[in-house]
């Protein structure tokens, strides 16, 4: 097998006169280093997107959490009630007295989970649409 060596001058012609690559050597670094530098900014939003979303989604966990001491407290509070009450009609007045509570304390407790879920969502967009706002500028 017989090996060719071509020398490649600067305009990236051979030294038989065939074009090796269409491309000058400035032109590449250029084009590669414009496609890194956009990459690096897409992985940098998706990177804050993602850190600003573990942490919001840790917040809203702790609040189902905390949610849920609450209820099981309630709960138990209403069990430990309803075993000192003396007559059926202690247990019906009890009963009625927890429903409300358990009622109002679920409707803000849902005002309270719908508000930690929308600002996870905000949050979570906002690098997203920062970076889609600089593409469409680039792109102008």
């Amino acid at each position: 097998m017989s090996e060719t060596k071509t020398k490649v001058t600067g305009n990236g012609a051979s030294t038989n006169g065939t074009q090796s690559f269409p491309f000058s050597r400035i032109a590449i670094p250029g084009v590669v280093g414009d496609l890194a530098e956009r990459s690096f900014a897409r992985a940098q939003a998706f990177s804050e997107a993602y850190s600003s979303n573990a942490q919001g989604a840790a917040d809203y966990g702790l609040k189902v959490l905390e949610i849920s001491h609450a209820n099981a407290a309630s709960a138990f509070g209403f069990f430990v009630d309803l075993l000192a009450s003396k007559s059926p009609t202690d247990v019906l007045s009890l009963s009625a007295e927890h429903a409300r509570k358990s009622f109002a304390m679920a409707t803000e407790q849902n005002r309270e989970l719908w508000a930690l879920g929308q600002k996870l969502a905000t949050n979570m967009s906002e690098p997203v649409k920062k970076q889609f706002a600089t593409v469409l500028q680039q792109a102008r």
